[in-house]
């Protein structure tokens, strides 16, 4: 099992079950079941073990991530669930699954994804006050919701789907991921920093441009695999930027190209990690994973 690997497999034996804890405490019934069926159908859960990982760089040695990290990944299945919509993406699979609304309707999904966003910041607000202060709480919720909103996830959105059929350089699309993709990351990167009272300005600094370089990889690697991967591999619906007309990198530049600057991109991000407090080694495996990904 490669360091990555055991990492996933580590973090997730802690994580899953607090995960499921959380949805389940709200209750039973259709809602409840749709949301469920999203938030726990799989997936690499790289959001909230950035979370993790970010804390441990900044010195955290206790289990004041988990929250934080629960949070972030409610905030990100209720945006898949949204992204995949008829008015939207009009995908049918997400993480080999028929997609939320194919398996319990329109209306239950987009009521589901609602209730997450919501789930997500009434968990930081109610965690337990010898793990996070008020003040930290505010801090993870100011950064979760700035990078999911109109300044962020929301906004990549909107600029993805007015983007559809036409052709756009490379700036534009960079704006465009670095809102709808990178945000969160960044997010994820911020609030793991948060886990440690008094965290530098330095630090968080270079956390953001970890999380912005990262992000960006991820979505050159997404690019890349929705033209050499197959459904199968991928869990969700190949060449789908082509059906939909979407501007890539590979488009723009080439897929040899956009290759080489994936590669480019995750150089530049392990700059990042030098001269943080903590053990940053969780933060390099995840850098690496995104860079050689098939999935």
């Amino acid at each position: 099992m490669s360091n990555i690997a055991q990492i996933i497999d580590q973090f997730k034996q802690e994580f899953e079950l607090a995960l499921a804890q959380e949805i389940k405490s709200e209750g039973s019934g259709s809602l409840l079941n749709a949301a469920h069926y999203s938030l726990m159908v799989g997936g690499k859960r790289i959001r909230p073990l950035l979370v993790k990982a970010a804390a441990q760089a900044v010195g955290v040695n206790n289990t004041s991530w988990l929250i934080p990290a629960v949070a972030i990944e409610m905030i990100h299945t209720y945006s898949l669930i949204h992204d995949d919509l008829p008015a939207m993406d009009d995908d049918d699979l997400r993480r080999g699954q028929a997609t939320c609304h194919r398996q319990f309707g329109e209306a239950l999904a987009i009521l589901a994804g609602d209730g997450l966003q919501m789930k997500a910041i009434s968990c930081i607000a109610e965690a337990d006050r010898n793990l996070l202060s008020d003040v930290q709480k505010l801090q993870q919720i100011s950064s979760l919701t700035k990078a999911s909103g109109f300044s962020g996830m929301v906004a990549g959105q909107a600029l993805d789907l007015d983007a559809e059929g036409k052709v756009l350089g490379l700036d534009e699309i960079t704006n465009v991921h670095a809102k709808k993709t990178g945000a969160l990351i960044v997010s994820a990167i911020e609030m793991g920093c948060y886990c440690q009272p008094n965290v530098s300005e330095d630090v968080l600094d270079k956390g953001r441009k970890f999380g912005q370089t990262i992000g960006l990889a991820f979505q050159v690697i997404d690019d890349i695999l929705d033209i050499e991967s197959s459904t199968e591999v991928l869990g969700k619906p190949q060449g789908a930027d082509i059906e939909h007309k979407k501007s890539t990198f590979p488009a723009l530049m080439g897929l040899a190209e956009a290759k080489v600057y994936a590669q480019k991109l995750y150089m530049e991000s392990l700059e990042q990690l030098k001269g943080w407090p903590g053990d940053t080694t969780a933060l390099k495996s995840i850098a690496e994973f995104v860079l050689s990904r098939n999935h």
